[in-house]
């Protein structure tokens, strides 16, 4: 830009000449000058202005449109965006078949003191007492008045105990976040579940984590985020659980038993569709482990799994179905059951009077001891340890619980010709009611083995075949005369056509001393429908004795077989399964006039 001067040498030459002022000039250009400058200075700022009120125009009108959109749309709670998948930090719920809650969390506070903050201790630990019965007051005075800066109080509270200890006032009692787990149905599937507790801990959180059963044999996956909270889904129906649970306990009681143990599984997926042992707990406040004495006194102890037992007669089946697979007898073959069965120094007697000769489905009906024995003598002990161990008695069940590996069965060190026909009748070796469960499971579902699980799968398990179907269908068959006209006459339910096998064996003593006089493990194995296998369920009564006669009766006929009837009764309905009216021979139905 070219400025113009202001002294011009042309004018003021001609001022000169005219005798004007030259210095006007220059003042009259410096103005202009000046005036130029202010005008450019004024549109710029002028521009300026013009520019920002445009700005807030746009930003109201927008925080306006905004404002308008929010007060039309329904309110909700604020939440975090996240570009990616959320990452959950608690242990996942664990729940039944159907979805309904088994395990889940709880957001508590833990309850901890700082002894040096606090004003009367000895106050302050007679309010805690009252609140919680299980503290010592001594403990608490002696801690709360000692050298040390932290004492652990609780490490869960009610919201209601934490009311009542902000009532005490005291500044050194405070409260910590936590999450605790919870089992809403108090002690049903307790053995199941197992259990969780506390393991890195600080006043700030806690790490959870499983210590017995599902909780512990999933603790990884119950704790990883990488599953996002999904739920932990099991075989079990919680209905048909509870129903178990409460018609083995009342069967326990009304018979004096000392346990009791139960598991209902399907034939087909190996479910376990109900699984119980009694005495059971709460695993929301689990017991302590003993630390002395029998470990299978203890409620912790799962009887289905962890006990085995000689499961006497219920064995009788497999020794008469592995015969028929090998050709050896069909179910109507004539069997020596003249006793006793004479072994060296070994007597073998039947349990009451047979006749000398007897029909292979006989022997299972009447539950002979030397029948069964002879049949095992002809398929020798060699074959016989491995039908049973194909069947899965002769090793740990695969279940999915930690405690399953302890379960393993008692085996004889030499599998010797007389352990062969104490066998055939289940003695000489033991057996968990899960065992038990999953081996008539594979021998009746048409002949395939079945793995037991405790996770959901609608898939049919496609095992090894351990019998032809053929045989599968007669030994269903010999079942179901068993219940119609054999020793479980009790178990038959009306419109479930039930087949089972009856079990009675001596109860051996802790010190190996030989066998109780009076004390027996009672075991009933049934099959509904015996005619179109959908289910097994075992129920085993651990001393159990039926006291309503002139002498007690014992035997599993009297005491496993009517409660294992009554839980069919009851749990039929609840799986499903609509009963069969059986209709009677139209050639005996008579007509009759009105």
């Amino acid at each position: 830009m070219i400025r113009t001067p202001l002294r011009p040498l042309a004018r003021i030459l001609k001022a000169r000449e005219r005798g004007e002022d030259p210095g006007a000039i220059a003042a009259e250009n410096l103005r202009l000058r000046h005036e130029a400058i202010a005008d450019k200075s004024r549109a710029r700022a002028e521009g300026r202005l013009l520019v920002l009120g445009a700005f807030f125009a746009v930003a109201f009108l927008t925080i306006g449109l905004r404002m308008g959109t929010i007060a039309n749309s329904a309110p909700e709670e604020p939440r975090t965006a996240a570009t990616g998948n959320p990452i959950i930090g608690q242990r996942a719920d664990i729940v039944d078949r159907n979805g309904r809650i088994l395990a889940t969390n709880l957001e508590t506070h833990s309850l901890y003191a700082q002894p040096q903050h606090m004003i009367d201790p000895l106050r302050a630990a007679s309010e805690l007492k009252a609140i919680f019965p299980e503290l010592d007051e001594e403990r608490l005075i002696k801690d709360f008045t000692g050298k040390r800066k932290f004492v652990w109080i609780r490490r869960q509270l009610s919201p209601e105990q934490m009311q009542q200890v902000h009532d005490i006032g005291s500044p050194a009692l405070l409260f910590g976040p936590r999450e605790m787990r919870l089992y809403p149905n108090g002690p049903i599937a307790s053995h199941i579940l197992g259990g969780a507790s506390y393991g890195r801990e600080d006043v700030a959180s806690a790490e959870v984590i499983g210590v017995a059963g599902i909780e512990r044999n999933f603790d990884s996956l119950l704790r990883d985020p990488a599953n996002e909270g999904k739920p932990l889904q099991l075989s079990l129906d919680l209905s048909v659980q509870a129903a178990t649970e409460e018609v083995l306990d009342g069967g326990m009681k009304l018979l004096n038993a000392k346990g009791a143990a139960s598991v209902l599984m399907d034939i087909h997926t190996g479910e376990i569709i109900a699984m119980a042992s009694l005495p059971d707990f709460d695993p929301n406040n689990r017991p302590q482990v003993l630390l002395t004495g029998d470990q299978s006194d203890s409620p912790l102890f799962n009887r289905a799994v962890q006990g085995v037992y000689e499961l006497g007669s219920t064995f009788k089946i497999f020794a008469v179905a592995q015969a028929m697979e090998l050709g050896l007898l069909n179910p109507d073959t004539m069997i020596d059951t003249k006793g006793p069965l004479t072994w060296g120094r070994f007597r073998i007697r039947d349990s009451h009077y047979l006749p000398p000769s007897m029909s292979a489905t006989d022997i299972i009906v009447e539950s002979s001891n030397v029948g069964t024995g002879r049949i095992a003598m002809q398929i020798g002990g060699e074959r016989q340890r491995a039908f049973l161990t194909s069947l899965g008695l002769a090793e740990a069940t695969p279940v999915e619980l930690s405690e399953a590996p302890s379960g393993a069965p008692l085996l004889p060190k030499n599998w010797s010709e007389i352990s062969t026909m104490t066998i055939s009748f289940g003695h000489g070796i033991s057996d968990s009611p899960l065992h038990l469960a999953a081996a008539y499971s594979s021998l009746l579902n048409g002949g395939t083995r079945v793995l037991p699980t405790l996770l959901k799968s609608d898939t049919v398990q496609q095992g090894a075949r351990v019998v032809r179907p053929e045989v599968s269908a007669r030994a269903r068959s010999m079942l179901r005369q068993v219940v119609t006209r054999g020793t479980a006459s009790m178990g038959d339910v009306e419109g479930y056509r039930v087949g089972g096998k009856t079990g009675t064996a001596d109860k051996p003593k802790a010190n190996g001393g030989g066998y109780y006089d009076d004390k027996v493990i009672a075991t009933f194995a049934s099959v509904f429908p015996a005619d179109d296998p959908k289910y097994v369920l075992i129920v085993t009564l651990d001393e159990p004795s039926e006291n309503s006669g002139d002498k007690p009766r014992r035997t599993a006929g009297w005491t496993a077989v009517p409660v294992a009837a009554e839980m069919i009764r009851r749990v039929a309905p609840l799986l499903g399964l609509r009963p069969q009216i059986e209709v009677s021979d139209v050639a005996s139905v008579t007509l009759t006039s009105n």
